[in-house]
């Protein structure tokens, strides 16, 4: 029999706050994270605007001599998996046999810093300068193996790099590892750290992202007819899974269960989206979850802001979802957060978990002008009190990677 799988514990670490409260409370005001890049000069790129933690000491979570060996997605993966167990009130070695926890997070793009300095002392110093430390610092698996490391989870051990779907892909896959039997608890999410001159200049070169330069705050506009791009983010968002047996057993607080999974892939183009790929993917999990369409009460957007993508999106919910389509309440918490690549399942995943608990719906900020091909409920500037049971979320990222999960509110 499929063990049903329970969420117990959730970390940030997010240009809107490192705890959940601040985080929760930021959502709540319409606060956005965007503001101008500090950490390098950015003069000459298109772009100058990021969601940026600027207020991270890494020592905080872990010993100083370790966090100089990890890249900074590797760190902010550490810190938010620190505060997730922290949440779960789950002590690996105490509350449970270490070969039965796991961990899954994944990295759209990895240790991209590393790479960076490791790069230029090669040019400028040659390659005995270059650290012994460069490769394992940058390849996305590290947060998976580091935090296996620190935390003592002898369990499966996996990362997903999917580009943007990669945290979703996280979450559903070890969902899928507990309901098969294969663990009993799950630290699953995403990390990233890519504000820097290269990924800044890569992302500038596809013309992906907002130039809305003169005004940060108001750059990620989801669904707006004033989009012009994204706005990249940082961090970590993870979550600790467990079998609910696992967390009855050890009296653990539960945030909501997740119920379905589904993913796809478009076989159509490297970075513009197909509807009816996401379409397939919000489809599957639905059918993963047994629930009918009109069960679903909001969906966190993929969202990202960028002119096509958003109408791709609403298209594939309205394929997905028919008329329920114009009932169910549909958000981007990007327009706050900015959209954090690889990490973003992640965090939007703790917002969902945060939703189900407080019954209340974060806002799609900045959404001034809603765009006609637009046409849903995206809960405009202030969030909503709503009794929401069944919650889904949703990413999409390049080569047409998808991936859904379906989380719902608790019940014996």
């Amino acid at each position: 029999m499929a063990q049903r799988v329970v969420v117990t514990g959730l970390g940030v670490m997010t240009s809107l706050g490192h705890d959940l409260q601040t985080f929760w409370n930021h959502l709540m005001e319409g606060k956005s994270g965007v503001s101008l890049i500090e950490s390098f000069d950015v003069s000459e790129y298109p772009t100058r605007i990021a969601a940026s933690i600027k207020d991270f000491s890494p020592e905080d979570y872990m010993d100083k001599r370790e966090a100089r060996r990890m890249d900074r997605f590797v760190q902010f993966a550490v810190a938010a998996s620190q505060l997730a167990l922290k949440d779960a009130n789950l002590d690996i070695s105490r509350d449970t046999d270490p070969e039965r926890v796991g961990v899954f997070v994944g990295s759209g793009i990895g240790g991209l810093i590393t790479w960076e300095e490791q790069h230029k002392i090669l040019l400028e110093k040659g390659p005995k300068r270059v650290s012994p430390f460069f490769i394992p610092m940058m390849i996305a698996n590290m947060a998976s193996g580091q935090i296996s490391m620190m935390t003592g989870a002898k369990g499966p051990n996996s990362t997903a790099v999917t580009a943007c779907a990669t945290g979703t892909h996280s979450i559903g896959d070890s969902y899928k590892i507990i309901q098969r039997g294969d663990a009993d608890v799950m630290i699953c999410g995403g990390a990233e750290a890519t504000i820097s001159s290269t990924g800044m200049a890569g992302f500038c070169a596809l013309r992906a992202m907002s130039t809305r330069n003169d005004e940060p705050e108001k750059a990620s506009r989801p669904f707006d007819t004033g989009r012009d791009g994204f706005v990249m983010g940082e961090g970590s968002g993870i979550l600790v899974l467990e079998s609910l047996e696992h967390a009855q057993k050890r009296g653990a607080t539960i945030y909501g269960e997740i119920i379905g999974y589904g993913m796809s892939g478009d076989a159509y183009h490297m970075t513009d989206p197909d509807p009816d790929g996401a379409a397939r993917c919000m489809t599957k999990a639905m059918k993963d979850a047994g629930i009918q369409a009109e069960d679903v009460d909001y969906i966190n957007a993929h969202g990202t802001s960028t002119p096509v993508g958003d109408i791709s999106e609403t298209t594939a919910v309205k394929k997905a979802f028919g008329q329920h389509a114009y009932k169910l309440a549909v958000s981007s918490t990007k327009s706050m957060t900015g959209h954090l690549l690889g990490a973003a399942g992640g965090v939007e995943a703790v917002i969902c978990g945060l939703t189900l608990k407080h019954g209340r719906i974060p806002p799609t900020i900045n959404l001034d002008n809603q765009d006609p091909e637009c046409d849903l409920d995206y809960v405009p500037n202030v969030p909503r009190t709503a009794d929401v049971h069944v919650v889904m979320s949703n990413s999409f990222g390049f080569g047409g990677h998808n991936a859904t999960i379906i989380m719902k509110k608790f019940t014996e």
